[in-house]
């Protein structure tokens, strides 16, 4: 991933993930999103319409095209503004389709051994996906104390108040979905943003 963004993320420790069929709905959840601060977020390509979405929130922050798994989905990100893309999986073809387009890939891992192959094949940025599922902080942890090394983001049904946690226990960054992007209205998605990034500067 761009140093740049990683950065970034370092700073903002938040990681809103849109997942939207509903074209219009997930632009005015982005929307919604940035009026709260947000400054990078994923919008999941759940179908051909996300790709217009991608291109117009791209215009007013850095987006990560979602749930890629194929070439041309990453194609179409690209093409549409996306700065860099993730996928459920790790897999070396989506290694080589991100150095190929010039397009930073956010590879998922469940397992140790995963994230760890994540890691040599140089993915800068892994999301550890189902973290709640699989344990939650203390599954982190267990992960950090044996490769410290890792830069990961942690995400799957997490909570925002979970999220200090999260990043006391070394996460660079958190993936929050439907506990921030479905929350509500729009204000109260706006509303809840800020108050995530006050806790967050609280720490």
């Amino acid at each position: 991933m761009n140093k740049n963004l990683i950065k970034i993320l370092s700073k903002e420790k938040l990681y809103p993930i849109i997942r939207q069929k509903d074209a219009n709905k997930a632009e005015d959840i982005a929307n919604a999103l940035i009026e709260g601060g947000v400054k990078i977020l994923e919008i999941n390509v759940e179908n051909a319409k996300i790709y217009d979405v991608i291109s117009k929130i791209s215009k007013k922050a850095d987006v990560c095209a979602g749930s890629i798994i194929t070439t041309w989905q990453a194609n179409a990100a690209f093409e549409a503004g996306a700065k860099m893309f993730s996928s459920p999986i790790f897999q070396m073809n989506m290694v080589k389709i991100s150095k190929n387009i010039g397009v930073p890939f956010i590879a998922g891992a469940t397992t140790a051994n995963e994230a760890y192959s994540a890691w040599k094949s140089r993915i800068p940025l892994i999301k550890i996906f189902p973290t709640t599922a699989l344990g939650g902080i203390s599954y982190i942890e267990d992960i950090l104390r044996q490769m410290p090394f890792l830069h990961i983001m942690p995400m799957g049904n997490i909570k925002c108040e979970e999220i200090p946690d999260y990043i006391k226990a070394g996460s660079i960054a958190v993936g929050i979905g439907r506990d921030l992007c479905e929350c509500g209205s729009l204000e109260e998605v706006t509303t809840k943003t800020k108050r995530i990034f006050d806790k967050i500067k609280a720490l």
